[in-house]
C-alpha cells in the first residue's frame, strides 16, 4: 500500500521538474501541426476538441497577510466531458514571462506545493472545471504574474493572471548616508525595515501617485532608477519630461546607490508613545516592550500612514535609529504642504517619542 503514494509523489515531482524532450513544458507538447501547403498551419486536437484555459484579465489585488484566490477555469470547444484525472500546474513568472519557480502541481484532487508556497497554496475546485489557486498568508514576495496550466492527456493550454499587492514604495538610505548600498545590502536593509526591494511596476505606480525623488535607488531586478515628476537641473535636467529616470542594470557588488523599498498592509497597529522628557533610542525600545509591542520599522510606519491614516505631528524613534513622523493632513508647524512621512535623519543624540508596532 506504501507504493502508490510514493509513485504519485514521484509523478508530481516529475511534472514540476522539466525534461529534455523537445517542446516539453511540464508535459508533452499538445499539438500536431499539419501543413496543407497553403502557407497556413492547422492544429489537430487529439481528442477532437480544443482545450481553453481562462484566468482574470484584470489584476487580482491583495495585501500582506491576507488570503487571495487567483481564478482559473477551463472548458472545451466544442463542449465535452473532461477526464477525471486532469493535471494542473501553477508557476510564478518573471516580468519577461519566463518561469521563476514552481508553485503547485496536481493530479485530480491530489496536489503538491513547492518552496515558500508549501502550507500556503492549494487548489480551489468548487465549480465544474475550476483550477483556481488559493494563497494564504500572502507575502510581499508573492506579488507578480502566475501561469495556470491545464493538461488533459496530450492537450496542454495555459493563461496568466497578475497578482498585485497594494502597498507603498519609499526611498531608503542607511545611517551612513547617501549611495552606500550595493544591491545585496539594499535587499537586506529593505527586509530589516519590514519591506522588500520594489519592482519597476511598483515604482512606476508610486510615481503616478506623486512620488518624486532625486536620488537613484536599487530595484528588485538589479536596475537603478529614480522617479521625477517635476524636472529640474540636478535630476536629469530641465529638458527631460517627467518620468522614471534609469541608470539601467548596475554591478550588484561594486556599484552603490540608495534603495526603493516596498511595504504592504499591516497585521497590527502602529501607535505613538511619549515621555515628558523624551527618550533615548534604548529607552524608546524598552517603552515599546513594556507596552507589549516592539519599536516600529520604517516600512510599518509608511504602511500605517498610507493605509491606516496615521497622522502625528510628533517625531518618534524607529528601529533603524531614525526619527520620523507621519502627516496625512498638512498643517502649520508640521512640515511641508504635502502629506508624507517626515524625517529628521539619524540623530546621534537627542530625546524623542517612539512609534511602536503591535500585532493583532
Amino acid at each position: 500500500m506504501l507504493l502508490l503514494p510514493l509513485l504519485l509523489e514521484a509523478t508530481l515531482l516529475r511534472l514540476a521538474s522539466g525534461s529534455h524532450h523537445p517542446f516539453y513544458n511540464g508535459f508533452y507538447y499538445n499539438h500536431l501541426m499539419n501543413d496543407k501547403g497553403n502557407g497556413q498551419e492547422e492544429v489537430d486536437y487529439f481528442n477532437g476538441a480544443k482545450l481553453v484555459v481562462e484566468t482574470s484579465k484584470d489584476p487580482v489585488y491583495s495585501s500582506s497577510g491576507a488570503n487571495v484566490t487567483l481564478p482559473c477555469h477551463y472548458h472545451y470547444e466544442p463542449d465535452m466531458e473532461a477526464k477525471p484525472k486532469i493535471r494542473i500546474k501553477w508557476s510564478k513568472l518573471r516580468d519577461d514571462y519566463t518561469k521563476e519557480q514552481d508553485v503547485l502541481v496536481a493530479i485530480g484532487k491530489t496536489y503538491m506545493a513547492f518552496g515558500d508556497f508549501q502550507g500556503r497554496a492549494h487548489l480551489r475546485q468548487v465549480s465544474r472545471r475550476e483550477a483556481s489557486l488559493v494563497i494564504s498568508d500572502v507575502r510581499l514576495q508573492d506579488d507578480g504574474k502566475y501561469r495556470c496550466e491545464v493538461i488533459d492527456g496530450l492537450e496542454d493550454e495555459s493563461d496568466v493572471v497578475d497578482l498585485q499587492l497594494q502597498g507603498i514604495v519609499f526611498p531608503y538610505q542607511p545611517p551612513r548616508g547617501q549611495y552606500r548600498l550595493n544591491f545585496h545590502e539594499a535587499e537586506q536593509v529593505c527586509q530589516e525595515q519590514g519591506a522588500i526591494l520594489a519592482t519597476f511596476n511598483q515604482l512606476f505606480q508610486a510615481w503616478s501617485e506623486g512620488l518624486d525623488w532625486c536620488n537613484a535607488g536599487w530595484l528588485a531586478d538589479g536596475t537603478v532608477q529614480y522617479p521625477i515628476r517635476l524636472p529640474r537641473k540636478p535630476c536629469g535636467g530641465l529638458h527631460l519630461a517627467p518620468g522614471i529616470r534609469s541608470y539601467g542594470p548596475r554591478h550588484r557588488h561594486l556599484h552603490r546607490f540608495d534603495a526603493f523599498c516596498f511595504s504592504s498592509g499591516l497585521r497590527g497597529e502602529v501607535f505613538y508613545l511619549d515621555h515628558p522628557a523624551g527618550m533615548t533610542l534604548e529607552e524608546a525600545k524598552q517603552s515599546c516592550q513594556d507596552a507589549g509591542a516592539e519599536i516600529a520599522r520604517v516600512g510599518q510606519l509608511y504602511s500605517a500612514w498610507k493605509f491606516l491614516g496615521l497622522d502625528r505631528c510628533n517625531a518618534g524613534w524607529l528601529a533603524d535609529g531614525s526619527v520620523r513622523y507621519p502627516i496625512t493632513k498638512p498643517r502649520a508647524n508640521c512640515g511641508p504642504a504635502e502629506p508624507g512621512v517626515r524625517s529628521f535623519g539619524f540623530p546621534s543624540k537627542g530625546r524623542f517619542g517612539v512609534f511602536c508596532y503591535k500585532e493583532r
